[in-house]
């Protein structure tokens, strides 16, 4: 009996470890997004690191205070700093980091500015965005 369950445990362990590379091996290396709103247009690309996800806006909007990502509810999944920068990274928890890149869809990037939040907004999506309006 003991045997047997020490076996289970080995195989059940090497399953997780396996599917643990597997979910590795599928991460998006990049997410991107085409922002527009209020008659302007830019673009974000994301890329996660570990526990950090790394971001750079290419944007002509002048008075932007705060990035984040929300869901379809417009809840904020994570937030791209405490202040807005152009190229910078930020702490993101593995759980948000997962579910964005699981389904990016179903994720939007919102620019804020000192008037209206969520002035410029795109829908993620897996690879890099290229501005091209």
């Amino acid at each position: 009996m003991r045997v047997t369950t020490t076996m289970v445990a080995a195989v059940v362990f090497g399953m997780l470890v396996f599917a643990g590379g597997a979910l590795a091996d599928t991460m998006h290396p990049t997410l991107g997004a085409k922002l527009t709103g209020m008659g302007e247009h830019g673009v974000v690309n994301l890329q996660s690191k570990s526990d950090r996800l790394c971001w750079t806006f290419d944007v002509p909007t002048k008075g932007v205070t705060g990035a984040s990502i929300r869901d379809a509810h417009g809840m904020v999944v994570a937030k791209l700093g405490s202040m807005y920068k152009a190229k910078s990274c930020a702490m993101v928890a593995k759980k948000a980091l997962g579910l964005i890149d699981a389904k990016p869809a179903a994720y939007v990037v919102w620019l804020d500015t000192k008037g209206h939040p969520g002035d410029l907004r795109g829908k993620l999506f897996a690879g890099m965005a290229h501005d091209s309006m």
